[in-house]
């Protein structure tokens, strides 16, 4: 029998339910895992079955082959598989140590926002605020996406080859998003028109 959720040729799930398992995932991997009863073990990770109970037992139901249609379908990959566990990737509000490993970044890296935060972002450098690290993207691309969300994005470039000389470790996660605890103005190109 066929899952309810299912929709289209064999396997696919509707895009509105593909969103909604995608963002309880989200919720609940990188920011109330407690709300489910979920604790995050070493490295984030949370064994899929427990999850999957958890999340039946308070009210929202998917199966293993929606996770897994979420997980893959992901272009952004803020979910990783392993071993019968899930994660995600980065963006977490949760006390949680990824394990990764430092990384040397390349000469520059990116940064999308829009023009209301510039001031601050002048006077203050960029900081984690309710996350753990600094998000920043491989290529002007993401980073423009990234600060579309919010509105009319502004991408700002970072001094990351600097930054990693003068000692700021940087790491990558599983989805290739850098991670740095915070950029100080100066090592920050910012548009000069905002």
């Amino acid at each position: 029998m066929r899952d309810a959720y299912l929709t289209g040729h064999a396997g696919e799930m509707d895009e509105r339910r593909t969103v909604k398992v995608s963002k309880y995932l989200s919720k609940h991997l990188r920011h109330q895992p407690e709300r489910i009863g979920l604790t995050l073990g070493e490295a984030g990770w949370v064994e899929i079955d427990m999850l999957i109970e958890a999340a039946a037992t308070h009210g929202f139901r998917f199966t293993r082959a929606e996770l897994d249609h979420v997980v893959e379908s992901n272009d952004k990959r803020r979910f990783a598989v392993e071993d019968g566990r899930i994660r995600a990737s980065q963006g977490h509000t949760v006390e949680v140590d990824l394990g990764l490993p430092s990384a040397t970044p390349p000469p520059y890296l990116y940064h999308g926002t829009v023009a209301a935060y510039l001031g601050a972002i002048r006077a203050e450098g960029l900081r984690a605020m309710n996350r753990h690290d600094v998000h920043l993207s491989p290529d002007r691309e993401t980073a423009t996406r990234v600060g579309a969300r919010r509105g009319r994005p502004v991408v700002l470039s970072v001094d990351a080859g600097a930054m990693h000389r003068d000692g700021h470790v940087f790491r990558v996660s599983d989805n290739g998003v850098w991670l740095t605890e915070a950029v100080p103005p100066d090592y920050l190109r910012l548009p000069e028109s905002h």
